[in-house]
């Protein structure tokens, strides 16, 4: 008589588990260090925006005849995006930047989060720049700092 098998063995379900279970302990961190990679390239892409606006609204000034950068970001009211209403008349950007990882400190302080590490960023109504020290505070809120201005 022929015997079919048809079935698994007890090995070899054990083997596809130590596998599998390999394979996880490889690809978790991965994945959690290509999240941050990607909340880094959107702030990269929040600052460039927020400095884009700034420049705008600095030539919007210019043909009007007034010569001085914008005086705060934003409104700082509670519930709106960031970087939106500066006054009833003016919008910085015209949809915001929604608060995930940005939290305004005050009118020319905000900081940007990723991973429990923190860049602050400060806006100088001065000459209209918009960055982050990348000597100040721990190694970690440098590396982040210079990563999100590089």
């Amino acid at each position: 008589m022929k015997k079919n098998k048809n079935a698994f063995t007890m090995i070899e379900l054990v083997f596809v588990i130590v596998v599998l279970g390999i394979l996880a302990a490889i690809a978790i961190p991965k994945f959690a260090a290509t999240r941050n990679d990607a909340i880094i390239a959107k702030g990269k892409a929040d600052i460039a925006t927020i400095r884009s606006a700034i420049v705008s609204e600095r030539q919007s000034r210019l043909i009007k005849g007034d010569s001085a950068w914008i005086a705060k970001l934003s409104t700082g009211a509670a519930g709106d995006n960031l970087f939106t209403g500066v006054d009833v008349n003016n919008t910085l950007l015209m949809y915001g930047i929604a608060p995930d990882e940005w939290a305004r400190t005050n009118d020319t302080t905000y900081t940007f989060t990723v991973g429990g590490v923190t860049a602050d960023f400060t806006y100088n109504p001065a000459n209209g720049t918009f960055t982050c020290d990348p000597t100040a505070g721990t190694t970690a809120e440098k590396d982040l700092c210079k990563n999100l201005i590089n």
